[in-house]
């Protein structure tokens, strides 16, 4: 009997020590786990706004990479903690990251519904779940969110988790945090949240849909209510508070702004990053969550009317059903090459889309002869009175034609320009080397890669193409006297805190001499008064070029009439800016291409673009000096061979260029059109 006592003893014993010993080994192992879980993620600053200034210096945008615009918890109303506690998790204060009675509470409801329940999870344990886990309700999901929970309440202190959480969570109607929610609800900033107002949010994170004031005010009435109810049972707010608040309305004011500074001006705001990538080597995560200072080029009244232009639908053609015709462009300082506004497309854009203004690479067609043909012949002794061949043209068998299909034996540089006449040019171009055009493109910042060689170029038969940004920038030369200034958006990146990192060098390049560029502008100036550029005429000084590519000379394209076109340009400035307007479809078929020229649409949306933007501007002529005997020929815009009066030059056509290049590849441009 004594020895069967004994034994039974030794039995507890055993039995106890391995309970006990197993116990430990348990608490060890989750003690060492929680230990092992990494919360580092939470040490990292909150994401801080970048802000975009306009060339004054003022907000123009905001850059952030997140949904929410997190504020400090010191910003934060004490009657908005107070009401999340009291409803979220009353015992937030005192328990360490799980609430056991609560655990305990839950589990037997457990047990009676058969599946497991959120009603024990505490605020440290819904931002764990938030951050670190799936939404999954399985019981090692509870388990690893409690260990989240505690690891987070031995790394932080209580208000930094509740900082976190409240800038976390979604409080419905699209807005997530705090500060959204405020602006969301009451159009204000959360500092300004009052205690009735501080109760609604509260109420709207169990069910953010089901407790919008915006769906169901009796409801959202109710539940903010309650919310008070118990704020004043957790000793927060008096009775008499209490009384006061809940007669008081829900005082929703529903906001469509939200951040008036997010999403504007976006087309700009993409060229802003993406010259801070490529070229100064910024990150898009740092452009979008380290709180910079981006000072632009960006003039507010210069884009807004340009917005509105593009917003007006009358002034574009009519797209087919299935494409949108699609148009980007560009305006610029050409006293210091600051972008002042851009296009990047018609129709809904996405953050960092594909950019018409920056991005496109298409041929200029005409638009191209001031840079690769006119320009390079003035700066090598050409003049604007200058007789150029226009005749039949063979060159290793490449065959330009005029618009026209006819031939005036004769016409001066002025008068080839202003009609958009093609042989002239392309005789120009052979009769002066094709690397002296190459040369001048280059100059103006336009590189053109070694197949480019060849005569196309005097017409814009280019293999790549160009941007409306790179024929903005070359024509800003001309416009700027013959200093070209490197197009850009940015002047400045900065920290908050002011310590300048990158600083843009506005030191100008001259590229042509001063005289190159007024005899270009002279000639332009007429080439809008009475040539293809008629419709971008203002009540102001204007010189400019028009531009079309016809379509490709291939099987599909066949028995389309001879007027249509891929690409339609206008490039033009006056004397304070420059701009590129480009149009034309994503994708050019049998079924979708244009019926317009670059004088026609192009052409306006220049004009009004431009009228618009200096509306508020006194009119101003183009700086440039009478050179003797240089003056445009206003009166004579038919391309008529014959003498010149101003010149006195024979009508003697110069002799036929000999063949002397290499035979060209014409990229679709041997036959002329008028452009």
């Amino acid at each position: 009997m004594k020895q069967s006592f004994w034994k039974r003893k030794r039995f507890w014993q055993l039995t106890c020590g391995i309970l006990i010993l197993g116990c430990i080994v348990v608490c060890l192992a989750c003690y060492l786990y929680i230990r092992g879980l990494d919360v580092s993620k939470l040490n990292q600053p909150l994401p801080e706004a970048t802000l975009v200034l306009d060339k004054d210096g003022k907000a123009a945008a905001q850059l952030s990479a997140s949904k929410v615009d997190p504020v400090l918890i010191a910003q934060m109303p004490k009657v908005l903690t107070d009401a999340i506690v009291a409803v979220e998790d009353r015992r937030f204060y005192t328990h360490t990251g799980i609430d056991m009675k609560s655990i305990v509470r839950a589990l037997a409801r457990d047990v009676f519904r058969g599946g497991y329940s959120e009603g024990a999870s505490t605020i440290t344990q819904q931002l764990a779940r938030n951050l670190f886990l799936s939404a999954d309700k399985t019981l090692g999901r509870k388990l690893k969110e409690a260990a989240y929970a505690i690891k987070m309440d031995m790394t932080f202190d209580k208000d930094q988790i509740l900082e976190m959480y409240l800038n976390s969570i979604y409080f419905g109607e699209g807005s997530w945090g705090v500060q959204g929610a405020a602006r969301t609800y009451f159009n204000k900033n959360v500092q300004g949240i009052s205690l009735t107002e501080a109760a609604v949010l509260a109420a709207l994170p169990k069910a953010p849909s089901k407790y919008s004031p915006f769906k169901d005010e009796d409801q959202a009435l109710e539940r903010r209510n309650t919310v008070l109810a118990l704020m004043r049972d957790e000793g927060k707010i008096s009775s008499g508070d209490y009384e006061k608040a809940k007669a008081s309305p829900l005082g929703v004011v529903k906001s469509d702004k939200g951040n008036e500074l997010k999403g504007r001006y976006p087309a700009y705001v993409d060229a802003v990053i993406q010259e801070a990538v490529q070229l100064y080597g910024f990150t898009e995560e740092q452009l979008l969550t380290g709180g910079l200072r981006i000072t632009t080029e960006l003039d507010p009244s210069v884009q807004n009317a340009v917005a509105e232009v593009y917003k007006d639908e009358s002034l574009f053609p009519a797209s087919k059903p299935d494409q949108l015709i699609q148009s980007g462009a560009v305006i610029l300082d050409q006293r210091t090459g600051g972008v002042r506004a851009l296009s990047g497309g018609r129709g809904e854009g996405v953050f960092r889309g594909f950019s018409h203004a920056t991005q496109l690479k298409r041929q200029p067609g005409s638009s191209f002869k001031p840079i690769a043909v006119y320009g390079p012949a003035l700066e090598n002794g050409y003049k604007p009175f200058t007789p150029l061949y226009d005749g039949p043209l063979n060159i290793e068998g490449y065959q330009p034609q005029d618009w026209d299909h006819q031939t005036r034996g004769q016409v001066t540089m002025q008068e080839a320009i202003v009609s958009s006449w093609n042989v002239p040019a392309v005789w120009l171009l052979h009769e002066m080397g094709i690397d002296h055009g190459l040369q001048f493109v280059k100059k103006l910042g336009i590189p053109l890669p070694a197949q480019d060689r060849q005569l196309g170029i005097a017409l814009g038969g280019l293999s790549e193409g160009v941007s409306p940004l790179q024929m903005a920038q070359a024509f800003s030369a001309f416009a700027g006297k013959g200093v070209l200034y490197q197009a850009h958006t940015i002047v400045k990146i900065e920290t908050s805190s002011g310590h300048v990192l990158v600083q843009h060098s506005d030191k100008g390049v001259p590229v042509m001499q001063p005289e190159t560029a007024y005899a270009m502008t002279s000639m332009l100036q007429v080439a809008v008064a009475q040539g293809t550029g008629k419709n971008a005429a203002m009540n102001r000084p204007v010189a400019g070029k028009s531009g079309t590519t016809q379509l490709p000379q291939t099987k599909e394209f066949e028995g389309i009439s001879s007027g249509s076109a891929k690409d339609a340009w206008f490039v033009g400035y006056t004397p304070e800016l420059t701009a590129a307007v480009w149009v034309g479809y994503d994708r050019t078929d049998k079924e979708h291409y244009l019926t317009t020229s670059g004088g026609a649409v192009p052409a306006v949306l220049f004009r009004e673009m431009m009228s618009r933007a200096l509306a508020g501007a006194p009119i101003i002529p183009f700086d440039m000096p009478i050179v003797s005997g240089e003056a445009p020929v206003m009166n004579d815009t038919r391309g008529n061979s014959g003498r010149d009066k101003e010149t006195g030059q024979s009508d003697t056509p110069p002799d036929k260029p000999d063949k002397k290049e290499n035979k060209p590849d014409n990229h679709g441009h041997g036959k002329g059109k008028k452009h």
